[in-house]
């Protein structure tokens, strides 16, 4: 018994050694601040201009705008805090990090899939985030050029749909954006990540200034305003709500392993809920003044319609900015700060998975950014090749289209809703006092309600009702249909959570 005793000694001090060591293998952000705009850069990124002002403007304005803030309220501010709290208790890439909350939690590893679910999607989605990365790098040059000079929408459209049919050049701004990302993850945290969060984030914030008072002064500010911001709670429907959970949830990346792996890097003595409350308004702000940069551009150009996705950025845009005063050189600017956006997102995806594999040992920091980043390139290389960026292919699987279902619908929502449970229910809550540095506040209580039972159910929810949607067959009554599917689901299963605790309660009294 006593060599067994004191061989158990040797491997819990020779482990834990090991995790010190990893905890202190990437370094820190220099302050509270850089990691909060490193996070924000993180969740800025194509969605907040291409996507949010729409589903804004289309489905209430402002009554959409206040949904969407008590969303973030109960969906994403209480996820991330709960993400960025593992990251920094594990001081270690999201993979390890989730292997040291699972031990020291006394659960099964089996909880580690979390960080691998993380790692694994972030790849994903660079894949065909660096392609449609590509296609913004290609219009700042197309756009400095005048190309879009006095071009209208039918012309637009084709020159859009002739790039997207030149294999040869979406491989080549493929590549040019992944080599940048490539740069500044292999850099590190100090060197890298933190300049770039230093650099590219204030620059973004003042090139949209930029353009905002370009779209005051040149654009049709009222109308604008008007679609973003006046209440129409007539266009404010449940599935408008729904979109508004969802966007809430994805808007800041949740579920991929950034936000752990930068909170892994957070300063200890940063306050973890009000660093994150920060980076929500922060994110919110800019998809609001994106909107009001580009929407009254649109509305002031005879023939556009407010529309989202690539139809806008690709093909409304470029027709408003080359029949504008000096829409060459706000329209360049435009697409150079959609590229700052992009790229800020982009290195927080590889992030995860360059961390895990430097933790590793067997690769230095460069050979690990260059084996990720060759990875996702060839993810990106299938997504050129297989695609249905036109609507018009046969076929049930596209990757590009493929990639983009399996993380957005199944696997962020999968691992933010186990992210909330795990904290919620199986972390010490002394622990997560402790780290929310929240010891006593009644505030504390009502994140711990929220993370244990309101978000997983809405996060469960929202990814319910859209996968329903998807592959249900198409009806009049479809949208309530799905919502009353998805409340049965989410409902059955807090009921078996709520079961479980109480019969762990109890036996635990029985034991006592």
């Amino acid at each position: 018994m006593p060599e067994k005793n004191g061989g158990y000694s040797k491997v819990a001090s020779s482990s834990s050694a090991q995790t010190s060591s990893l905890q202190k293998m990437h370094g820190v952000w220099s302050s509270r601040w850089t990691f909060i705009l490193a996070a924000t850069g993180s969740a800025v990124g194509l969605g907040n201009i291409w996507k949010f002002p729409y589903i804004a403007g289309e489905n209430g304005g402002g009554a959409f705008v206040l949904v969407y803030l008590v969303c973030i309220a109960m969906i994403g501010i209480p996820v991330m805090c709960a993400e960025v709290l593992i990251g920094r208790r594990g001081r270690m890439s999201p993979i390890n990090s989730m292997r040291f909350v699972t031990e020291e939690a006394g659960l099964h590893g089996a909880w580690t899939a979390i960080g691998w679910g993380g790692v694994v999607a972030g790849l994903m989605i660079m894949a065909f985030y660096s392609v449609v990365a590509g296609w913004a790098l290609h219009h700042v040059i197309e756009t400095a050029s005048g190309a879009f000079t006095g071009i209208d929408g039918a012309g637009a459209g084709a020159k859009f749909g002739e790039f997207l049919g030149n294999t040869k050049s979406l491989i080549a701004w493929h590549t040019v954006f992944s080599v940048i990302t490539f740069t500044v993850v292999a850099a590190g945290v100090t060197k890298g990540l933190s300049v770039v969060a230093r650099v590219l984030m204030p620059f973004l914030f003042v090139a949209l200034a930029v353009l905002l008072v370009y779209a005051i002064v040149k654009g049709d500010i009222a109308q604008g305003f008007a679609f973003l911001f006046d209440f129409k709670f007539d266009k404010l429907t449940g599935k408008g709500v729904l979109v508004a959970l969802g966007h809430a949830f994805f808007t800041l990346s949740l579920g991929m392993g950034a936000i752990m792996a930068y909170g892994a890097y957070m300063p200890a003595h940063a306050n973890v809920a009000g660093t994150v409350v920060t980076i929500g308004i922060l994110d919110t702000l800019v998809a609001l003044v994106a909107g009001l940069a580009i929407f009254p551009i649109v509305f002031a150009s005879p023939g556009l319609q407010p529309s989202a996705g690539p139809g806008l950025m690709f093909v409304s845009l470029p027709v408003a900015f080359g029949n504008m005063p000096l829409g060459i050189v706000f329209g360049t600017l435009f697409f150079v700060l959609v590229v700052v956006a992009a790229w800020s997102s982009a290195v927080s995806l590889i992030e995860p998975g360059v961390a895990w594999v430097t933790e590793k040992g067997k690769f230095n920091r460069t050979i690990a950014t260059g084996i990720l980043t060759f990875i996702a390139w060839l993810g990106g290389l299938l997504c050129i090749y297989s695609n249905n960026w036109s609507g018009d292919k046969e076929g049930h699987f596209f990757v590009f289209e493929g990639l983009d279902f399996l993380t957005a619908q199944l696997m962020l929502p999968l691992g933010g809703m186990f992210i909330a449970i795990f904290v919620g229910w199986f972390m010490n809550k002394k622990i997560l006092a402790s780290e929310m540095d929240a010891e006593g506040h009644p505030l504390f209580d009502i994140w711990l309600f929220l993370i244990r039972y309101v978000s997983p159910a809405l996060v469960a929810l929202v990814m319910v009702f859209t996968l329903y949607i998807t592959f249900a067959e198409p009806s009049d009554d479809l949208d309530f249909r799905a919502l009353m599917f998805g409340l049965k689901v989410v409902s059955g299963g807090l009921s078996i959570v709520i079961g479980l605790q109480l019969w762990k309660l109890r036996k635990a009294k029985a034991q006592a």
